[in-house]
């Protein structure tokens, strides 16, 4: 049976789903293919964002930050309980509640806009014709106009430690544990290893980091990265950088451990865990959703190649979020998928690269966009640097949650916003504010000209803008630069 529309999206990740609303708003037939199954083996919709990704992570880590709050900082409020426990099921049931409740809702969002959901696996075969095989075998043709693939990224594997998704998992995986492990490894100290790392951390797991890199958190401005580094040993996350994983051993009784070979400074090491979280990257999906007689062109990490609009070599086809260049973020995948729609509607949206939000939600939240202290003096740029730390913050304090800092950076001649980089309780929402403000092309003086609600965290900003030009009041000012 063969289907026509004016655009078939691959995949329902944010990238997917939000492309496929917004061509659907548009005036466009839109169908969008999913082959995602739930444990219930019943296609859902989201990806791996809303499933086993930014979704569900996020609902472990509040879950277990309230846990943190309850067992040690409570006290300080005047608070008294007893003994506090963790129920994991429970948690872990909380955030499959989560997870379905927002797949339902997409499936809903595709009701009301007229978005044909269609489950299977889709394969391209021509630039104009998508073939969906269905769970049970049956194949459709769906003819389309314009094709936008949104397939999503996987986690990376790596010899050394073969997954087997019951000792040694994953990050899917590792939001499943039924019971906090005594002693856990992860492997990778990028923003999954540490979110997932803290989630279990907090609830009692004694865990150790492995990270072959010898800087902790390279893309994050160094005095950013040092602040959270202490923070993190202070919480209890062992921090072994350096350390490059060359193999793994289960245990003989029933894989109820591994141990784990690695090299560092001081030579060959070993350590054994009773899980082992595998975290080093997620690399684009594409090896079955093109056939290579399409000629859709890849670069050498797999990637599809896209140019600033998303459009790929091939006319009418598109690719959009983890499948093609930049950062792995879903709101940069949505964004490119409201581009893309908006352009086949004859508009001329365009995705501002520069300016990619970038958070790691621990606690304290690390979150930046924009150019970092190193960068700028690579490129031989003067800047100003406005920093203050939510020791000084009146909103900070009485929410016994101080620690961390917010850095703004401005151009020295035209004080025109060149960076931010917080690290802090709600820096991903303080951070936006800056996001807007360098959107509109603002200057340190536009934010310290602006009047914030008092008190507030969003205060740090404010003196952050202020001390970039010398003029914060609630904390000393430094020698400007010369």
């Amino acid at each position: 049976m063969t289907k026509q529309y004016d655009v078939v999206v691959i995949g329902s990740g944010p990238a997917g789903y939000v492309a496929a609303i917004r061509c659907a708003q548009l005036g466009f037939k839109t169908a969008c293919v999913e082959k995602w199954l739930n444990k219930e083996n019943k296609t859902v919709y989201g990806g791996t964002c809303l499933n086993v990704g930014c979704i569900p992570s996020k609902a472990l880590l509040d879950s277990s930050h309230k846990f943190v709050e309850a067992q040690s900082h409570f006290s300080a409020h005047g608070i008294s309980l007893g003994k506090v426990a963790m129920d994991v099921p429970a948690m872990v049931g909380r955030k499959d509640k989560v997870v379905d409740q927002l797949t339902q809702g997409i499936k809903g969002l595709f009701a009301a806009n007229k978005v044909d959901g269609i489950a299977g696996s889709a394969r391209v075969v021509a630039s104009d014709r998508v073939v969906v095989s269905g769970q049970d075998g049956v194949q459709e043709e769906l003819l389309a106009k314009h094709i936008i693939i949104a397939a999503g990224s996987v986690p990376i594997d790596i010899p050394p430690t073969p997954i087997d998704q019951e000792t040694i998992v994953d990050s899917t995986g590792a939001l499943d544990f039924q019971a906090v492990p005594k002693r856990l490894g992860v492997i990778g100290a990028g923003v999954i290893g540490l979110e997932l790392g803290s989630v279990w951390a907090r609830l009692g797991a004694k865990v150790t980091v492995l990270e072959a890199l010898d800087d902790f958190l390279p893309a994050v401005d160094r005095q950013l990265a040092k602040e959270a580094m202490k923070i993190f040993n202070k919480q209890g996350l062992e921090l072994k950088m350096g350390a490059r994983v060359t193999g793994s051993t289960l245990s003989k009784a029933g894989g109820k451990s591994v141990t784990v070979k690695y090299t560092d400074q001081e030579g060959e090491q070993k350590q054994t865990f009773d899980k082992l979280i595998v975290a080093v990257g997620r690399r684009p999906f594409t090896e079955s959703v093109l056939d290579a007689s399409v000629g859709v062109e890849l670069d050498e990490r797999g990637f599809i190649k896209v140019n600033e609009q998303c459009a790929t070599n091939i006319a009418g086809v598109y690719a959009v979020g983890d499948v093609v260049r930049g950062p792995m973020l879903a709101h940069k995948g949505m964004e490119e998928g409201v581009m893309v729609a908006e352009r086949l509607a004859g508009k001329k949206t365009q995705v501002n690269y520069a300016l990619v939000p970038s958070v790691i939600y621990t606690h304290p939240e690390i979150a930046w966009v924009g150019k970092n202290e190193e960068q700028l003096k690579a490129e031989g740029v003067a800047f100003n640097v406005g920093t203050f730390p939510f020791a000084a913050s009146g909103r900070a304090l009485a929410a016994n949650d101080t620690d961390g800092l917010v850095k703004l950076l401005a151009d020295a001649k035209t004080d025109r916003i060149l960076g931010c980089h917080i690290i802090g309780a709600s820096a991903a929402d303080l951070l936006q504010q800056v996001v807007i403000a360098m959107e509109f092309s603002a200057s340190a003086e536009d934010i310290g000209l602006t009047m914030f609600a008092h008190p507030a965290l969003s205060e740090a900003v404010h003196e952050a803008a202020l001390a970039a030009n010398g003029h914060a009041i609630h904390i000393g000012n430094r020698k400007r630069r010369t």
